[in-house]
């Protein structure tokens, strides 16, 4: 069990205050890492890491924006003098706050650019950004471990019929940028991995499948019966990925996409 153990190790989470970037952040703490919280608010950021093992620190982060990831990178250094992990995780998934808008604003005829490029700006740029700023610290040191976050529609398209109501009627479409740029993660991850390999830097990335949080029962049924395991995810069963991706339990494993979805890729 020792090979899963992260003792002694800096692991980075982006996204950190959402759904899954809080368990990445508590599987990493449980595992032994201290962990630097990264997200937008830095007050919840440094009020998160004070639940979490002590040396954990909250830094609040722009990933868009290179000198926001600079000076997260400054402040890493200063603090522990070493980066080990750096978990990609940040992300933006379309959500449409009114039912009235949904299905015209998530149709592609209708989709709008400026929800395109942002998703793109947060999606890929930001994960190339923190890879870059970041991951060169990595490489310099010639150690460490990348887990770029995928999705079950970077591997397949979009099931509309998922959002169908019990009347059959369609809510909204799963809109395009999504599986665009998860696509492009597991892309970059080759990509990476390939190019560090060399140095001792691991590259992969993880697909988890949907995770049930409050959606309408109808989606939760139709999610369910199309994954062989009739369930959707719950938020801690991805805990395990993440530590086995981030610890030596997968010292030889780099550009690999770890699907834990379910058996919801495979119909």
């Amino acid at each position: 069990m020792n090979l899963f153990s992260l003792e002694g190790k800096v692991a980075v989470v982006t996204g950190a205050l959402g759904l899954l970037g809080r368990q990445h952040c508590s599987a990493l703490s449980e595992a032994g890492a201290k962990v630097v919280v990264c997200d937008l608010d830095e007050p919840k950021c440094k009020a998160f890491a004070k639940e979490l093992n002590s040396g954990s620190i909250g830094v609040g982060t722009d990933i868009t924006d290179a000198n926001s990831v600079r000076k997260l990178r400054s402040k890493i250094l200063k603090e522990y003098r070493q980066l080990d992990v750096l978990v990609n995780n940040a992300a933006i998934n379309d959500k449409f706050e009114s039912p009235l808008t949904a299905m015209e604003y998530s149709r592609f005829e209708n989709y709008l650019l400026e929800l395109w490029n942002k998703s793109i700006e947060v999606n890929l740029t930001g994960t190339f950004l923190c890879s870059q700023i970041l991951g060169t610290e990595m490489a310099v040191n010639k150690a460490g471990s990348i887990i770029n976050i995928a999705s079950t529609y970077g591997i397949v398209g979009p099931d509309q019929s998922l959002y169908l109501d019990k009347n059959g009627e369609q809510q909204f479409f799963k809109t395009a940028v999504y599986p665009v740029t998860k696509g492009g993660v597991i892309a970059f991850t080759k990509f990476l991995a390939s190019y560090w390999g060399a140095v001792g830097v691991r590259v992969n990335s993880l697909t988890p499948g949907g995770v049930e949080n409050l959606q309408n029962d109808f989606f939760v049924e139709n999610y369910s019966k199309r994954t062989p395991l009739k369930r959707m995810a719950k938020p801690t069963d991805y805990k395990g990925a993440i530590v086995f991706l981030a610890s030596e339990a997968s010292s030889y494993m780099t550009g690999a996409n770890l699907v834990v979805d379910g058996g919801f890729t495979i119909c």
